[in-house]
């Protein structure tokens, strides 16, 4: 789930909430640390976190999410730790070998971990998830960390996800992807994106089914509010290694759709895309995210109603901006990780209404039949300060800046509303109950007042919504929907573009501006309030050291109080004046992605690995650094890539990217690379790509000599085991080469051609020995490949030691 920004420390308190759902409880004061008495005192030293809300049963018995007859397992299981799950990179080369493992030896050795009352299967597949490569495990992260049993298991999963093997990520949040019906052409917008599990999701989905040295036609934009966790977005997508992402840095509500005017602005004769448009978008928007109180127990004790109220309207922005950014034809779905129906069913009803016929809601019933989903509320009321309302007609004057007409099933305008008398009495006056007050002085919702107004329904088929529910399938909470726009969105939104405008305006009536402002305050207030409150998808998992981060930190920018109101044609570039301005144009802090046309690096690098003319380097390589001497990493993008990077330019850098293309090239550090003709080595991201293409600094290496050298990663030409291939080696012009496991029962060619089964790692050739130039963990993990490919039974049994 995409969220709003958060400071450090409230990211400390996240890893705190995500780490203690069990609280140590406080120990006597009066005692010694050494005080044999002291355990006396403190009996219960684990207490778990309170996991009931009165205000969150009646508020949702009330909005009837779930039958009557079923609410008690509904809580029952809403009050139990989530189990773990995870995903199998569909387009890694080891995904069969690593399904294959846990179908054939984990889920055999596992089984007597079974806890009692339990599902009957440790782990087992998602029934609903294509080809088996999404898993559901019978124990939660904590036991998976404490319990020295599972120890194997936790390191394969630890060691599988740090590479990309496997992405940890909780069920239903990889549904929203599997509806997008992603085509490995597309462009896909995500538009709230960090962490990066549905990225990642979305990325597999493009790359599936690429042949060795091709890249899709299609890309992914990954966007984030705060550069915080576009480090985590960029961390988490790295795994891919893929040339076809972007991750940027804006609002979701003001992504820029970098449209270029060919009649005022310089372009280039190779400008393909002259507008920023999307086949696919996917909006999982920022929300309460009380469907995730599984796994974020603290929840309960922090949840009220007005948490998802005050985030509708941002919803609603959001959603809008993605639709007006997608194609014709194009599919959306919308998500939250919330349950309540103002943050789901509201948003999806107003969004409809505002659209007019040009977006469709979508029924996908027939769609992954074996996940059990429920339709959408086709009723819903709004609770406001002890009242429950079920129309616009219901809400006093003084809370119409609070609550929107956009709020309830039917909508409306409080503006089309008479001020008769009998609106101007429920105005004044709200009935609550005299002892319907909660300590605070503030109304309970058990308390509660009914408006006698009838009920309304949507005028859109609302049902076609999805709601999945805890205990159906043992997962977390989830909503989604799916839309399709048919034809462009009327000319209405052009008022909505007034109405901003007219925030820049010193306004006559007083009143209008304060409920503006209170608006957009109760929104940035609930951000803040559930930033404080929700856990994040995967950050224990994923957060690691990233300092190679392509990413600086973001100064602050400030904006003036703006008297005059600005252009239409200029409205993108505007946000109201009481928000921070994020300037269009050449973004400081963050570094700038240009093209790298050093003819003399790029034929050099050609030629001493004999990279073909096939693969093309014209408009592919990007760095972020102007000076060409003192270029560190060269990062190769796709060709969908390239046209948004060239679009990006001919409209002014609209797009403040934060991280591009994969890393292909890497300099060599003086000392290493002094007696090599080439300073730049292939990274191990780029390898798979650019390998088709060389026929230079290549060795094949039998499996014996490949094994010694993960687990020794620096031999001497005259200690391989195969003394052609030391001499080979020893034959190779200094600098970085690639060795190749040969494989065997084949021909010679058949052994040497590139394909995507090819185990290949590179390496540097020294003066008397080569050196591994892969990672621990990646060494790690091909050794574990090779021994189950060698000898499965050991190599399912035995765990690979490669520290020496």
């Amino acid at each position: 789930m995409g969220r709003g920004g958060k400071s450090r420390t409230q990211r400390k308190h996240f890893r705190q909430s995500r780490e203690n759902v069990w609280k140590r409880s406080k120990t006597d004061p009066n005692s010694s640390p050494n005080d044999e008495n002291r355990i006396q005192t403190n009996p219960n030293p684990w207490t778990p976190f309170a996991t009931e809300n009165r205000s969150f049963d009646n508020y949702y018995k009330e909005q009837r999410i779930v039958n009557e007859q079923e609410w008690d397992q509904f809580v029952t299981v809403l009050r139990t730790p989530l189990p773990a799950s995870f995903r199998i990179n569909s387009s890694t080369q080891f995904a069969d070998d690593i399904r294959s493992q846990l179908e054939n030896d984990f889920a055999h050795s596992l089984r007597d971990e079974v806890a009692e009352g339990g599902e009957t299967e440790a782990i087992r597949p998602l029934p609903w998830y294509p080809g088996n490569f999404s898993w559901h495990s019978n124990f939660s992260r904590m036991q998976l960390r404490k319990n020295q049993t599972l120890t194997r298991f936790h390191e394969f999963l630890k060691l599988e996800n740090e590479i990309g093997n496997i992405t940890r990520q909780e069920a239903v949040s990889m549904v929203p992807p599997l509806f997008l019906d992603v085509h490995s052409d597309h462009f896909v917008l995500d538009m709230c994106a960090a962490p990066g599990s549905k990225t990642f999701q979305l990325l597999e989905t493009i790359h599936q089914s690429t042949k060795a040295g091709l890249l899709p036609d299609g890309m992914v934009i990954a966007n984030d509010l705060d550069v915080q966790r576009c480090n985590l977005l960029i961390h988490q997508t790295k795994r891919m290694c893929t040339a076809n992402l972007i991750v940027t840095n804006h609002e979701a509500q003001h992504f820029p759709g970098c449209r270029l005017n060919r009649n005022r602005e310089r372009v280039e004769p190779d400008q393909h895309i002259d507008q920023l448009l999307f086949d696919r978008v996917l909006c999982d928007v920022p929300c309460s995210g009380d469907g995730t109180l599984r796994k974020a127990p603290d929840l309960w004790r922090k949840w009220n109603s007005g948490m998802g109220q005050g985030l509708h309207s941002l919803q609603v922005l959001i959603a809008m901006r993605g639709l007006s950014l997608l194609k014709i034809g194009g599919r959306m779905v919308y998500s939250t990780c919330s349950m309540n129906p103002i943050e789901n069913e509201a948003v999806v009803a107003e969004v409809l209404r505002r659209c007019g016929g040009s977006v469709e809601l979508v029924d996908v019933s027939s769609e992954l039949p074996q996940l059990i989903r429920r339709p959408g509320l086709k009723s819903w009321k709004v609770y406001d300060k002890g009242t429950w309302l079920v129309s616009c007609k219901d809400v006093p004057k003084f809370r119409r800046s609070v609550i929107l007409p956009g709020m309830f099933p039917s909508g409306g305008s409080y503006q089309d509303l008479v001020d008769s008398d009998r609106n101007a009495d429920v105005g004044e006056d709200i009935s609550v109950c005299p002892n319907g007050n909660s300590e605070d002085g503030l109304p309970t919702i058990e308390n509660s007042v009914n408006h006698q107004s009838a009920e309304e329904v949507p005028d859109f088929p609302i049902e076609h919504c999805m709601r999945i529910v805890p205990h159906d399938q043992n997962t977390g909470a989830f909503f989604i929907a799916v839309l399709q726009k048919v034809a462009p969105l009327p000319a209405i939104q052009e008022k909505s573009k007034m109405e901003i405008v007219e925030q820049y305006v010193e306004p006559v009536d007083q009143s209008l501006e304060d409920g503006q402002a209170l608006q957009i305050n109760s929104s940035e207030s609930a951000l803040e309030e559930i930033s404080k409150a929700v856990s994040e998808e995967n950050v224990n998992d994923n957060e690691q050291n990233t300092e190679d981060l392509e990413v600086s930190p973001v100064e602050e920018h400030h904006s003036k109080e703006i008297k005059e109101p600005p252009s239409i044609e200029n409205m993108e570039k505007k946000v109201p004046a009481k928000r921070k301005l994020q300037i269009q144009g050449k973004w400081r802090g963050v570094d700038p992605v240009v093209f790298f046309k050093d003819e003399a690096i790029i034929n050099s690098i050609r030629t001493f690995y004999g990279i073909s003319e096939q693969f093309p380097f014209d408009g592919h390589l990007v760095t972020r650094n102007n000076d060409a001497g003192h270029v560190k990493r060269i990062y190769y993008v796709s060709k969908s890539v390239k046209d948004v990077l060239k679009l990006n330019f001919a409209v002014g850098q609209q797009l403040k990217i934060t991280s591009v293309g994969l890393k292909m090239f890497e300099r060599q550090s003086a000392r290493e690379g002094s007696d090599a003709p080439c300073a730049f080595r292939i990274s191990s991201e780029g390898l798979p790509l650019i390998l088709p293409y060389m026929n230079k600094q290549i060795l094949h290496a039998s499996p014996e000599d490949f094994k010694r050298l993960l687990q020794d990663k620096d031999v001497k030409f005259a200690d391989f085991a195969d003394s052609e291939f030391g001499e080979k080696a020893a034959n190779l012009m200094p600098g970085c080469c690639v060795v190749i496991l040969d494989r065997g029962n084949r021909s010679a060619t058949e052994s040497r051609k590139v394909d995507e089964s090819t185990i290949a790692i590179g390496c540097w050739r020294g003066r008397v020995r080569l050196t591994v130039m892969v990672t621990t963990m990646d060494c790690q993990e091909l050794l574990e490949r090779l021994l189950i490919r060698l000898d499965p039974e050991k190599g399912s049994s035995v765990p690979v030691d490669c520290s020496s």
